[in-house]
């Protein structure tokens, strides 16, 4: 028999966990609830502002949300259900504003204007079709475009500097885009969680097995990190929202939809600049287009940031090779998650890919000189003394079994659930945090249906997530209504 009984045990003290056990505390506040955390707090692995782009993703900048093919058509399908999803984000934490659940919006989110910037013919073309195709949708009807030179000085007088009259060049501008410090809002999240007498926060606290019981019930062993106590605790439902370590845990519960998935991690470092002169002329996340062959996630961008109160300015992420599934994880993780179900995947995805390794290998070899002629491609006029290297979190990208090659490697996050909806877990990484609450609204949908579809829960998400069950891709007025509500509430106007 278990130490401990509760309705709920999550894994992992991050945005996910905080998000969902949010959501179903609001839901049923009856449900009693666990989360167990590895580190001694909450938020420091992939949450953590230092470890993530905290940009709020919401498609206006990111470039490789609208792909342009061989053929020269550019799809926008991807940024456009980005941006619905960062939308559910946004009234999600409003709501909880205005319930008092968190504290005022500048703590954690902060209006920071998201520009697509790019030079050269072929670029600049192709992001002026860009801005024709996205601002005819209501989503992005309020985007800005120019290839004005006084106009950009205007936008972002810091990348202007030095740069020649007869440059090339064109960037899109949405002024309310936002600056999102996660490790901020989880540890808002938490705090206001363990005001429930049915929600207990267990630091220093390392899940070491897990079994299905017959009843679907799971019973599941911990080791507390200092103390060395061993206990176990049963739970009716368990979320594994351990980033980087959730497929290991996954593969521990032994669930056949596990099967396959594998994982490859992939580092990453900023270059951060502190020095007040400069971050005073730059306010704007700006975005350019990835080298060749450079993963998703390593598209360069020069971004405000908003951490724990203090502004600073960084430019990257400079991704590299690892073989860690945490930033205080073991050099061994990927080895370790290599079984018999996923070799194939593993085997495939390596091979097929090994451009990317290499490219990956030579990003983490490059000396700081050559990290500054990068970002002087951003600002021409960078000076190498005015930055320092700042290593950033880890991304395990998914990978899945693929009849034609054996495995493929895939770039987005994917949750992963039994079929009885008594366990699920998060895999990969972008867009991430900025769609948790969507993520975890599909927790809820797979794995609390019955209950779900009472008047009662129906009513209650309608009210924290006025457009839950509508599309606001589809519907103007409800997007007009929603949007103006949240800038209005958060502040991002």
């Amino acid at each position: 028999m278990a130490d401990h009984k509760v309705d709920i045990l999550l894994i992992g003290s991050g945005i996910m966990s905080a998000t969902l056990a949010t959501l179903l505390s609001q839901l049923a506040p009856h449900l009693s609830m666990w989360m167990v955390e590895k580190l001694p707090e909450s938020a420091t692995e992939s949450s953590n502002a230092w470890n993530n782009a905290g940009t709020g993703h919401a498609g206006y900048c990111e470039l490789n949300y609208t792909p342009q093919h061989a053929d020269g058509t550019i799809e926008i399908n991807r940024a456009l259900a980005i941006n619905a999803s960062y939308e559910v984000s946004l009234q999600f934490w409003a709501s909880l504003i205005e319930k008092g659940l968190l504290t005022a919006p500048n703590n954690f989110i902060n209006t920071t204007p998201h520009l697509s910037f790019v030079n050269g013919e072929a670029n600049v073309a192709f992001l002026r079709r860009r801005h024709q195709l996205l601002s005819a949708h209501p989503l992005f009807q309020d985007m800005q475009y120019s290839e004005n030179h006084q106009q950009l000085k205007t936008w972002i007088p810091l990348m202007m500097q030095g740069r020649e009259a007869s440059n090339q060049l064109a960037a899109t501008r949405v002024r309310y885009g936002s600056d999102v410090d996660f490790g901020a809002l989880t540890r808002q999240l938490i705090a206001s969680l363990q005001n429930h007498a049915d929600f207990d926060l267990k630091l220093n606290t390392e899940v070491t097995h897990l079994k299905q019981l017959k009843d679907s019930r799971w019973r599941v062993k911990l080791k507390h990190q200092v103390t060395n106590e061993v206990f176990e605790v049963e739970a009716g439902f368990v979320f594994v929202g351990a980033g980087g370590g959730a497929l290991s845990l996954l593969q521990k519960s032994g669930i056949p939809e596990i099967n396959g998935y594998g994982g490859f991690p992939v580092s990453g470092q900023w270059l951060v600049c502190e020095k007040e002169a400069i971050i005073q002329q730059h306010h704007s996340k700006v975005y350019g287009k990835a080298a060749l062959g450079a993963p998703p996630m390593s598209v360069p961008h020069l971004d405000t940031r908003i951490i724990n109160g203090k502004t600073a300015l960084l430019f990257g992420p400079y991704a590299g090779f690892t073989t860690k599934f945490l930033k205080q994880g073991s050099f061994l993780d990927m080895m370790r998650s290599i079984q018999w179900d996923n070799l194939q995947s593993m085997l495939g995805a390596g091979w097929h890919h090994l451009d990317l390794t290499q490219y990956l290998i030579g990003e983490a070899l490059q000396s700081h000189a050559t990290r500054i002629e990068t970002l002087r491609q951003f600002y021409p006029l960078a000076n190498a003394k005015d930055w320092q290297l700042k290593h950033a979190g880890k991304r395990v990208q998914i990978i899945k079994k693929c009849p034609k090659q054996g495995g493929k490697l895939e770039f987005g996050t994917e949750i992963v659930s039994a079929q009885d909806g008594s366990i699920a877990g998060l895999l990969g990484a972008s867009p991430g945090a900025s769609v948790s609450v969507q993520a975890m609204l599909s927790v809820i949908e797979r794995c609390f249906g019955p209950q779900l579809k009472t008047d009662a829960w129906q009513q209650k998400l309608k009210a924290l997530i006025p457009s839950y069950g509508q599309s606001l891709i589809d519907d103007t007025s409800l997007l007009h209504q929603v949007r103006t509500h949240t800038l209005g509430t958060l502040n991002l106007q």
